[in-house]
C-alpha cells in the first residue's frame, strides 16, 4: 500500500544535529552483512550479541530481515509467526546468507491469541530467563475493494483489522514483559506506516490502526517508564517505508531496508530515545503531541 503522497504532511518534523538521514544506509545487500554490519559500527554491532530478541512476524518480510540481521549479530533470537513453514523458510534464509542459526528458535504464534501467546511464552522461558529486546511486526492489511469503508464497511471488517494490528500487539507486549522487565535494559519496537499519519480515502480502517499504533507505542513507552524507573526502556515506533513484502508484491525495495535502522535503535546505548518516533531512512519524526527526537542515534 502506498501513501508516498502523504509523507510531505510530516517531513518537516524531521530534526537531528547530524543529518542521519544521509548516514543510515537502506540499500545493504545482506549476503555481504560480515562487511558493513547493517550499518552499524563495530562496537554498536558487540553491543547485540548475546542479547535475547523476541521477533513477531519473523516468517516474511520486515520481520524475517530485522530476525536474521540480529541472529548475524550474534543474539538469541525467537521468531514468531502463525505459519511453521515461514518460520522454517526463515531458518533456510538464514542458512543461505552464512549466519550462524543454533540460537534462533520458531515459536509459532498467533498474536490475536491469548492461549496461543502463553503457550508461546512458555517455549521463550525454556530457552531464557529474560528478553533484552521485543520487535512487532506482525499486521495485516486492508482487504481489497473497499471503495468507501467507513461508509460502508461491515464491522468485521474492521474488528479484523483491528485485532491483530492493535490488540494483538498490546498482547504480545503484555505476554512479554514479564521477561522484558527482568532485564535492567530493554528495547521494544513497533512497525508502524506512512498510513498512520494518513487519511487516504478507501484505506480508512488502515489508516486508523497504524495511527492508534503510534499511540500505543508512545502510551506503552511512557507507561513502562513510569512502572520500572530504575530501567534503561527505550520503547519505539519505525516507520518501514515501503518494500516487497507479502502485503506488498508490487514493490522493488527490499525487506532488509529496514535493518539499518532497526539495529540502530536497538542497539542504542543507555540513556537513547523512548517514545519516539522514526523512519527507516534515518529521519525523527514527531506525532501528536510527541515532538521529533532531537539527539543523534550514531554515536557509540
Amino acid at each position: 500500500m502506498i501513501f508516498r503522497k502523504y509523507i510531505n504532511t510530516y517531513i518537516n518534523t524531521y530534526a537531528t544535529n547530524n543529518n542521519e538521514s544521509i548516514l543510515i544506509n537502506t540499500a545493504l545487500d545482506p549476503n555481504d552483512w560480515k562487511k558493513h554490519r547493517f550499518g552499524l559500527s563495530r562496537g554498536r554491532w558487540q553491543q547485540l550479541q548475546g542479547k535475547c530478541f523476541w521477533i513477531t512476524g519473523a516468517g516474511s518480510g520486515y520481520g524475517r530481515s530485522i530476525a536474521l540481521a540480529l541472529t548475524a549479530a550474534g543474539s538469541t533470537t525467537f521468531i514468531s509467526g502463525r505459519r511453521q513453514e515461514k518460520l522454517e523458510d526463515t531458518l533456510g534464509e538464514g542458512v543461505s546468507l552464512g549466519i550462524q542459526m543454533q540460537h534462533c528458535y520458531p515459536v509459532v504464534a498467533d498474536i490475536t491469541s491469548q492461549a496461543s501467546l502463553t503457550q508461546a511464552f512458555s517455549l521463550v522461558s525454556r530457552h531464557t530467563l529474560s528478553l533484552f529486546g521485543l520487535i512487532n511486526c506482525a499486521g495485516i492489511p486492508q482487504k481489497p475493494n473497499q471503495g468507501f469503508p467507513l461508509i460502508d464497511g461491515e464491522l468485521n471488517s474492521l474488528e479484523d483489522i483491528l485485532q491483530t494490528n492493535i490488540i494483538g500487539q498490546w498482547l504480545i507486549c503484555k505476554t512479554a514483559m514479564p521477561l522484558l522487565a527482568r532485564s535492567d535494559s530493554f528495547r521494544v519496537l513497533f512497525l508502524s506506516s506512512e498510513a498512520g499519519w494518513a487519511d487516504t480515502p478507501g484505506h480508512g480502517p488502515y489508516n486508523i490502526s497504524k495511527s492508534a499504533l503510534n499511540s500505543l507505542g508512545m502510551s506503552f513507552a511512557a507507561e513502562c517508564s513510569k512502572r520500572y524507573p530504575e530501567k534503561d526502556i527505550q520503547i519505539n515506533v519505525l516507520d518501514p517505508g515501503e518494500a516487497k513484502t507479502e502485503m506488498n508484491q508490487g514493490s522493488r525495495e527490499s525487506p532488509y531496508s529496514i535493518t539499518s535502522m532497526a539495529l540502530t535503535l536497538l542497539s542504542h546505548r543507555k540513556g537513547g530515545p523512548n517514545g519516539h518516533f522514526f523512519h527507516r531512512d534515518g529521519r525523527h519524526l514527531g506525532f501528536g503531541q510527541k515532538e521529533a527526537f532531537l539527539s543523534s542515534l550514531l554515536s557509540d
